[in-house]
Parts: C-alpha cells; structure tokens; sequence
C-alpha cells in the first residue's frame, strides 16, 4: 500500500539558493520555492494499521526542508567548486568568480550538485532512513523535489 503526501497542500517547501556550476542559465546563484512531495510505500501494521503516520512523515519532511530554508546549497563534492576555506566564512571558486558568504548562510552538502534531482535523493534517503528508525514497515519513499510548480525530479529510496 502506498500514501501520498502533496507538498503544495501539506507546506512542505523551503526556499534556498543554489548554483548548477558551467551550466549556461543556472551557473549563478540564484534560487527557487521548493515544494517537496511525498510517497511511503509499505505493509500496515502497528496499532492503527497505518503504513507510515502522515503526521510523522510531514514532521520529518519539514525538519530537513527547515534545515536548508533560506540558505545557499552548496555541494561539497561538486568537482567545479574549489573550496579555499571553511569556518566562520565559506570561501570558494567557481570558473574564476570569488564568493565568501557567512557560514551561518551556508548549507553545505555532501553531494555532486544541488539540482532537483541530487536534492530529491538526499531527501528521500533522510525521510527512509528517519521512518525505519520508528518502527515504520516501509519498502520506499518516493520524493519530488519541485523546483517550481510542474517542474521537479523524483527519487525513489528502497529496501
């Protein structure tokens, strides 16, 4: 069985900053109103014969979508980016441009990129990982991470 969470209807968005480096539109920060949606695949089971509670997976939807809310991504392992420190200031390079943003603004991730479709898989693996470790019977968790209404990549996470 399998539910489906709309993130449009639920508020399960945040709105950050990113950059797709070399890429011709979208290699300067700029940034986007996600919406993310949601679907938990699984048996029934527990006291109430839910396949996950929908109010524990919005909870956990929105403590990762609070995480990035009002930031820039940036993506560690992204092989464009030359990170030249990170403390107080993250300072980095891009194709010669200079950037030096405060810390505190940063969200710094372990992934390739902070496209749609990187960021739909580090969401899907959270919310998988978090509904395991409360006992939820579940098989997958499908996120889509919209970067604009109509317009996002989803990830499946399975067992």
């Amino acid at each position: 069985m399998k539910i489906v969470i709309n993130g449009i209807h639920a508020n399960l968005r945040f709105s950050a900053a990113h950059m797709i480096p070399e890429h011709d539109s979208c290699g300067c920060i700029h940034g986007h109103s996600y919406i993310v949606d949601v679907q938990v695949e699984g048996e029934r089971s527990g006291k109430f014969g839910f396949v996950a509670d929908f109010k524990e997976v919005k909870g956990i939807v929105r403590e990762v979508c609070a995480d990035l809310d009002h930031k820039v991504l940036l993506a560690l392992e992204n092989e464009f980016i030359n990170f030249k420190s990170i403390g107080d200031s993250v300072e980095f390079t891009i194709a010669g441009k200079e950037y030096k943003l405060p810390a505190e603004d940063c969200r710094l991730l372990h992934l390739k990129s902070t496209s749609a479709e990187d960021l739909s898989e580090y969401f899907a693996h959270r919310v998988f990982d978090r509904l395991q470790e409360k006992g939820a019977e579940i098989s997958s968790v499908q996120i889509c991470v919209n970067e604009g209404i109509g317009q996002g990549a989803f990830f499946t996470k399975s067992i």
